[in-house]
């Protein structure tokens, strides 16, 4: 059946089927045929589409043990986010890092290696699991540890799921007093003021910015930058549930828009209106769902792209090189005027947690555009920048970058790919990417 990522571009043939114990994972990596998990769907591009065979590993979705002292979660790799926060939430207790939804399974989150708005202070997702059992190439299967196997442990964490299928894992959840956010929202009228706040909310647990995309002169990189910490019983106010679950419906997008819906106009006109809107409510208590996952509220959002979908182009650039590069950056999208809603910066840390994994001590930019021939000429151009400056691109978001832009942003790719061929990875474990990226 033809599947595409959550950009639904591309859309790739792929014989898809399911497992639903450790056992059918064994069973179905018998024989000769290349294999790769793929969780939630919610990478962007073609790194969870299998050549030959995909394996939905949603169905691998049980609770193994839960450690109120030490918050020890041990649970098969397909269970989802939103479930781990639902069920451990109301009894205080919140995941040490969440990307930007929580429909994505814990197995996805280690292979990608998630970064959240934390990272500046606490890492990437893989900083934080312990051990994982992973099924190899001929079937067998290990434990993988920072201590036990731990070269293949590295490279799992970040490798796409490039060197076994994560079957379990184990991770310490954090403790929180409540299920709300105290946040304060920052206005920035430029790019160098959104990086003055950014570097005034270091000691924030958590930072992220909005930037207006489609500004251009004295304005560009204006934009709002969010800064929140997990609220205390005493900020929460009186008569609100302190641990409640996130019961903000869902509104859904139906059906796919018609193209051209997302124009200059039409984007320029919602920059407008986001950026008054946060300009005049800058402190307040929020929901864990509405800070964390503000995008989540509307199901299906991808399909406002129409049927020909969409890319994301994002990239983290060197803290040295920041400043110049982003400032290149979006100099370029404004030129070209791609219509871009979602433009997202964050502030990252040291990492090297993870063999192939994006993060870096810099600034990562992301950056949405409809999937047209002008929008993949504009991320080949944004491309050369990243590049000059000694950035890369984030591999759970890439849809179409090319092999030398992949291999000038990871030193660490030989080791991985000799990893690949010693464990007999490389010729079980296959993806639409790695075949484009030569992994």
């Amino acid at each position: 059946m033809k599947i595409g990522g959550w950009g639904n571009y591309p859309v790739a043939t792929t014989d898809l089927c399911s497992a639903y114990t450790p056992d059918a994972m064994q069973a179905l990596l018998a024989g000769d045929r290349a294999i790769l998990a793929r969780g939630a769907g919610r990478s962007y591009g073609d790194a969870a589409i299998g050549i030959d065979r995909t394996v939905d590993l949603t169905r691998l979705d049980r609770f193994i043990a839960f450690d109120e002292t030490s918050g020890l979660l041990t649970v098969e790799a397909g269970v989802m986010l939103s479930d781990i926060i639902a069920t451990l939430l109301p009894r205080g207790f919140f995941p040490p890092v969440v990307p930007g939804t929580q429909f994505v399974t814990v197995g996805g989150m280690i292979a990608s290696h998630v970064h959240g708005k934390n990272h500046h202070r606490d890492g990437a997702f893989g900083r934080y699991v312990e051990n994982m059992r992973l099924a190899l190439a001929d079937g067998s299967i290990l434990d993988c540890s920072k201590s036990t196997n731990e070269a293949l442990f590295r490279a799992t964490i970040g490798g796409m799921g490039l060197t076994g299928i994560i079957l379990t894992a184990s991770f310490r959840m954090r403790r929180v007093e409540t299920g709300l956010m105290r946040q304060e929202t920052l206005v920035a009228t430029d790019l160098d003021e959104i990086i003055k706040h950014c570097e005034a909310s270091r000691d924030w647990p958590y930072t992220v910015a909005w930037i207006d995309g489609l500004a251009r002169g004295s304005k560009l990189g204006r934009g709002l930058v969010f800064r929140g910490d997990h609220a205390s019983c005493n900020e929460s106010g009186p008569g609100r549930k302190t641990l409640e679950r996130w019961h903000r419906p869902q509104k859904a997008i139906p059906f796919f828009f018609p193209e051209g819906v997302l124009n200059r106009l039409t984007v320029k006109a919602l920059n407008e209106i986001y950026y008054r809107r946060g300009a005049s409510n800058q402190a307040n208590i929020v929901d864990w769902g509405r800070y964390f996952f503000p995008l989540d509220a509307v199901s299906e959002w991808n399909r406002v792209y129409g049927t020909r979908g969409f890319i994301q182009h994002q990239c983290v650039i060197p803290k040295s090189r920041s400043r110049d590069a982003l400032g290149m950056l979006l100099e370029r999208v404004s030129q070209r005027g791609s219509p871009s809603f979602l433009a997202v910066l964050k502030l990252l840390g040291p990492d090297d947690d993870g063999l192939l994994g994006f993060p870096m001590e810099g600034y990562t930019l992301a950056i949405d555009f409809p999937a047209d021939t002008k929008s993949l000429a504009l991320a080949d151009e944004l491309d050369q920048i990243v590049v000059a400056y000694g950035g890369r691109n984030y591999l759970a978001k890439d849809a179409r970058q090319s092999r030398s832009t992949f291999e000038s942003g990871y030193p660490n790719l030989g080791a991985f790919r000799e990893l690949r061929r010693a464990t007999g990875a490389k010729r079980k474990f296959s993806s639409y990417q790695s075949e484009r990226l030569g992994l």
